[in-house]
């Protein structure tokens, strides 16, 4: 072999060799790249947020809202990187809850102390009235669903029981059902036929057909669990329902037909709510009220209320 030709055969040996290793890092890269899935970190520090942390919500930029931060009667940001703010302060005695987001960034809080259900407009810092109704316990959380109307969860704690109700875009507010346990997390099936809401003291999850008018159908038993309480509950694009069991600390994934999928330890005892954001949706926050912080975690499909807000179009 003449030293040109051994020059060559080395030269082509070390590119095989590095193709070969390339093409096994590129087939090994996937593996290796797999993210964590369903395992809760802090995000915010610890009490950041008052013991009355509640009602996650995210904006279209991925920004995380959240009722009582540094004091009652606020609304906190938090910036995807975890910088978080005093967006507003709620006007008089008002206090929030629930938090949701109309397609158009309008912000929605249910005020459970003055029997509201405030306003915020898109970009705005100023909290007003939307809905009043004596008759509410205290309005506790929302849902939304795609042509604006509200529906809000009710509970009168001391009597253990509840009601829901109706909010048209106008601010007209009807009462859909009374005599309920504890009603808590409620939200929508993606294909805005069916509401759901739990029940805290009765740990109880129900599904509601929506008639054509909006009225409710005879309900529907998903799940009744023996042990733990309820809070706030989401939907993913799946039509799963993510609920937050105060006093065990988790998120359980429920199937509409209410099989267990998992549940996620979230860190504290006492989860109050959740909601989905992240740039693909598929990072869940949770307000934890024993260490009065936010933690996330990623999880495998989107939340169906967060990608609703994504993919419309802005407001102009």
């Amino acid at each position: 072999m003449t030293r040109d030709h051994h020059d060559s055969f080395r030269v082509s040996h070390v590119v095989g060799l590095a193709t070969a290793l390339l093409t096994a890092v590129v087939r090994l890269a996937p593996a290796a790249a797999a993210e964590t899935l369903f395992v809760a970190e802090p995000f915010t520090p610890r009490h950041a947020f008052t013991p009355g942390i509640e009602g996650p919500a995210c904006d279209r930029s991925g920004a995380v809202f959240a009722v009582n931060y540094e004091r009652q009667g606020t609304i906190g940001r938090v910036a995807p990187d975890g910088s978080a703010e005093v967006h507003l302060a709620l006007p008089g005695t008002s206090i929030g809850n629930g938090i949701r987001f109309a397609a158009d960034g309008t912000m929605f809080i249910a005020d459970y102390v003055n029997h509201n259900v405030l306003k915020v407009a898109p970009g705005g810092r100023d909290a007003v009235v939307f809905a009043h109704e004596p008759r509410m316990n205290q309005p506790n959380d929302l849902a939304i669903a795609t042509d604006g109307t509200l529906y809000a969860s009710d509970p009168n704690w001391q009597a253990g029981t509840g009601q829901l109700w109706r909010i048209d875009t106008d601010g007209t507010v009807v009462l859909l059902a009374e005599g309920l346990g504890t009603t808590n997390g409620i939200d929508l099936s993606p294909d805005g036929a069916t509401l759901y809401v739990n029940e805290s003291v009765q740990r109880n999850v129900w599904a509601f057909p929506l008639r054509a008018d909006r009225t409710l159908g005879e309900k529907r038993l998903v799940r009744r669990f023996p042990d733990h309480g309820f809070d706030g509950m989401r939907i993913d694009v799946d039509g799963n329902l993510h609920i937050t069991r105060y006093g065990k600390g988790t998120v359980v994934v429920l199937t509409p037909a209410g099989e267990i999928v998992r549940e996620v330890d979230v860190l504290g005892a006492r989860p109050s709510n959740i909601c989905f954001g992240g740039a693909d949706g598929r990072t869940v926050y949770v307000t934890e009220v024993e260490h009065g912080r936010l933690v996330r975690y990623r999880t495998d499909r989107p939340g169906f209320a967060y990608e609703r807000i994504t993919k419309a179009a802005p407001s102009r």
